[in-house]
């Protein structure tokens, strides 16, 4: 496997320390070599910083291929960059006819392709179409560690995204967020480092304590008459409810079709419903960070991607086992190792400690 170009298209671009535990995976993994001989299909979506997940599986043995679908955007320029290198890139329609030992997958975009061993779901919207399966699913959202990507990466790809779009003066603007799970979290927070006024229509009961504390005015997601005129004063909307078409049930079109509010979508799904058509909403209602060279930094990821692998070298592990089928949990143990190794070595050690102590 190409390990020496694409080790030279990440030192060009990355320091180690914004990548501490997938360069830690490569030194534990190249002498044990957990995936050795295993085929492998990464879907994670490609993206320059994708490619420093890839080292580590091949290290551990993987014979890897990576999978793209029409579910997710991906860089053609990093995808015909794998391709020159020797790894095989496969679309979601061309691997329902294959077999593969493991699949790492997003968003539920492989989960019609055959495994002998499990899959390994990057992605809570995924996760639906993986609830009744023959196999162990190991579920990468489920931990802690998916805080770091969506509360921190997420939250601040939203206004990078809006900034390479021309809207980076958010002081004093009101910005309604639909959503307040660990996206809508990451988004409320950076609003308010922005100064900017934000509304998030959720369910109150499930706020977690970093959204309570930096939201400006919360509405009850089935309030909609307070929904309609949120929407009205709002500068700019966005969704994070990752349910499709959610807003469908709590907003006329009406509303959307006649506010002059930016609109936008940082959920995997469209969250608006057909009733608004994809032209009323910033970039055809794509999730907004993919129009991105780096969706989300690299320093906020990482840990995530590492979770990903993790779930692969578990499931090999344990195939000769009685694993269950359906969902499986990451081991507490295996969030805490990896955890570790970012407070210790990580750029965001910093930022780390205000995500943990304040989502309760």
């Amino acid at each position: 496997m190409p390990l020496k170009e694409l080790s030279q298209k990440i030192t060009a671009v990355y320091n180690e320390n914004e990548y501490p535990t997938l360069s830690y995976q490569c030194k534990k993994w190249e002498t044990s070599r957990p995936l050795k001989g295993l085929t492998v299909l990464d879907a994670t979506p490609v993206y320059r910083n994708t490619l420093t997940k890839y080292i580590p599986l091949i290290m551990a043995g993987a014979e890897l291929s990576v999978g793209i679908s029409d579910m997710m955007p991906h860089d053609p320029q990093i995808t015909e960059f794998l391709r020159s290198i020797g790894i095989p890139v496969i679309h979601a329609k061309e691997a329902r006819e294959l077999i593969f030992d493991l699949i790492l997958d997003s968003a539920g975009a492989f989960a019609e392709t055959q495994t002998k061993i499990g899959y390994v779901e990057l992605t809570r919207s995924g996760v639906e179409k993986y609830e009744h399966s023959g196999k162990p699913v190991f579920v990468a959202d489920n931990g802690k560690i998916k805080q770091i990507e969506t509360c921190l990466g997420t939250g601040e790809s939203y206004f990078r995204a809006m900034k390479s779009l021309g809207y980076d003066d958010w002081n004093g603007k009101t910005l309604a967020v639909f959503g307040s799970g660990k996206v809508g979290t990451g988004i409320i927070t950076y609003a308010s480092k922005l100064n900017a006024r934000t509304i998030v229509i959720t369910d109150p009961a499930t706020l977690n304590g970093l959204a309570r504390k930096n939201a400006g005015t919360i509405i009850d997601f089935r309030d909609t008459t307070a929904i309609g005129e949120a929407v009205r004063q709002a500068y700019a909307v966005v969704t994070a409810t990752g349910i499709r078409h959610a807003l469908e049930q709590n907003c006329s079109a009406e509303t959307f079709m006649g506010t002059s509010a930016l609109l936008a979508n940082m959920g995997v799904e469209d969250e608006y419903g057909n009733t608004v058509p994809d032209e009323k909403v910033l970039c055809h209602k794509s999730t907004l960070n993919f129009i991105l060279e780096e969706p989300t930094h690299l320093k906020y990821i990482e840990t995530t991607m590492s979770l990903h692998n993790e779930g692969a070298v578990y499931l090999a592990a344990q195939k000769e086992s009685s694993l269950k089928n359906g969902l499986l949990v990451p081991p507490p143990e295996t969030e805490e190792e990896l955890l570790n190794i970012v407070r210790k070595n990580g750029v965001i050690r910093n930022e780390l400690n205000w995500i943990f102590d304040e989502l309760s």
